[in-house]
């Protein structure tokens, strides 16, 4: 008998309570999860759909950049083996003495135009740095020559009054001797100089590549250093015939050993270049991959676990059912 009047009371009571608005639950989420709508108690399976397309997306960018890059590469890396055998001869001739101390130095300091390829850019710049430092003084003047635009970006925050030229979109067109000759004689007109030193990333392996400095002597500079004895290589040990003075023929020398430097420096900066970019992509299609394997698994954790939900609430709500009757 009181069990009846419970029910009915129950019936009676039953719309009012169910007219109430019902405020939402706010779960609390955890660090990894997003926050959803008002009332979803956990991540949302449509969220980690979208990030999971997202990092397929790049993944797709990260291997077609790495097949690129592996492409360039094979096609300017004969090229630069191929150009070393033309700045030797004038180390032999003339040598390479990078310690010199002269009063006018010159740093060419040459970078990529693009990103995304490891710590290159930072390492020629860092090389370069150290060379100011070490060649500036009360008496002497350094001066930068930068060729790329990611060393530019960088040398403009701190070293903006010492650049004396900027080239950049030099790899825009398929590197040739006729367009860093030109670059050469660019820079051979608007700068004086005792020293030139070229800082460039000199090609090993697709995984290794070298900070190098070659240095490039005015003719003034070896001249003197021919008089006075100094670190030269087997110019004393030939002899100069013909109308040209020695001066004249050194000047010839000097411009043709820069532009020749400059043309093998170019060259295996660009293959230190495509390596570096072909390592960074694959280090970056390799994290993508363990992040796709990652939300994978909170996906189906997170649709197992909604599944779970729905099916708990209807089971609640068929005892309820079978209660109330």
């Amino acid at each position: 008998m009181a069990m009846a009047v419970f029910r009915r009371e129950g019936r009676r009571l039953l719309p009012s309570i169910a007219a109430r608005p019902i405020a939402p639950i706010r779960y609390p989420l955890s660090s990894d999860q997003e926050e959803g709508p008002l009332g979803v108690r956990s991540i949302s399976t449509q969220v980690v759909r979208n990030r999971m397309k997202s990092v397929k997306n790049i993944q797709k960018i990260t291997k077609a950049m790495k097949m690129v890059a592996a492409s360039k590469l094979r096609a300017v890396q004969g090229r630069a083996e191929n150009s070393r055998g033309l700045w030797q001869p004038f180390t032999a001739l003339l040598g390479d003495n990078p310690s010199i101390d002269v009063k006018k130095s010159v740093v060419v300091t040459l970078s990529s135009d693009k990103g995304l390829c490891g710590g290159i850019n930072s390492t020629v710049v860092k090389v370069s740095r150290a060379l100011y430092k070490l060649n500036a003084g009360p008496e002497k003047d350094v001066k930068f020559v930068i060729v790329g635009e990611k060393a530019k970006a960088i040398m403009f925050r701190d070293s903006k009054n010492d650049i004396s030229l900027t080239v950049t979109e030099l790899n825009k067109n398929p590197l040739n001797y006729a367009q860093v000759s030109v670059l050469a004689d660019d820079i051979l007109k608007n700068v004086e100089f005792d020293a030139l030193r070229i800082v460039y990333n000199k090609f090993h392996s697709v995984v290794a590549f070298l900070p190098t400095v070659a240095t490039v002597l005015s003719p003034e500079i070896i001249e003197k250093e021919s008089e006075v004895g100094g670190k030269l290589g087997e110019l004393d040990s030939y002899e100069i015939e013909g109308g040209e003075t020695k001066g004249e023929i050194l000047q010839n020398l000097a411009e043709f050993q820069f532009s020749c430097v400059m043309f093998n420096a170019v060259l295996e900066n660009a293959c230190s270049e495509m390596g570096a970019r072909m390592s960074a992509m694959d280090s970056s299609s390799r994290n993508a991959g363990e992040m796709l394997d990652r939300l994978t698994l909170t996906y189906n954790r997170t649709r197992q676990a909604s599944i779970t939900t729905e099916l708990i609430e209807i089971i609640s709500g068929a005892s309820a059912l079978e209660a109330a009757k």
